[in-house]
């Protein structure tokens, strides 16, 4: 988790996330949000990762791999996640409005997969990280209607 929470730090204009793929053991990927730098609604961290990992591994099965976010995945991803049969995924910071691995929604639980979930992981700096973004915003849109 240590190595997603790295990326997070790698985020200049979006929401600090980050993501790292494993197999046997060895970071394989490892990718950061870029939604806003790539002008992509489709560029977060978890599918960022899955796409490299594919790519190194040639091929769209994950089965083997393990994957270490810092916040829960929303709808998009963990459908993405739960169809490249990731084996285990390991997530920091629930996601309470959108979190879709258990906290909001549980996909999946409604597609019958055998993914192994685990959430809460290195939580408090997970959420210290993003309890700062979302304060600078806040400070910063201030700041703006001040002027």
């Amino acid at each position: 988790m240590l190595s997603a929470i790295a990326e997070t730090k790698k985020c200049d204009n979006d929401i600090p996330i980050g993501c790292v793929i494993k197999l046997n053991g060895k970071i394989i990927s490892k990718a950061h949000n870029l939604r806003e730098d790539i002008n992509d609604i489709t560029a977060h961290a978890e599918l960022l990762a899955i796409k490299e990992a594919q790519k190194i591994l040639k091929t769209s099965r994950l089965n083997d791999c393990e994957m270490y976010v810092t916040l829960e995945p929303c709808p998009m991803c963990a459908w993405a996640i739960v169809q490249s049969g990731i084996k285990t995924l390991y997530f920091g910071s629930y996601n309470h409005q959108y979190g879709a691995m258990g906290s909001v929604l549980d996909l999946p639980k409604l597609a019958n997969s055998k993914i192994k979930v685990y959430g809460g992981i290195e939580e408090e700096i997970c959420n210290k990280i993003l309890e700062e973004f979302w304060k600078n915003i806040r400070e910063n849109n201030d700041n703006k209607n001040r002027t």
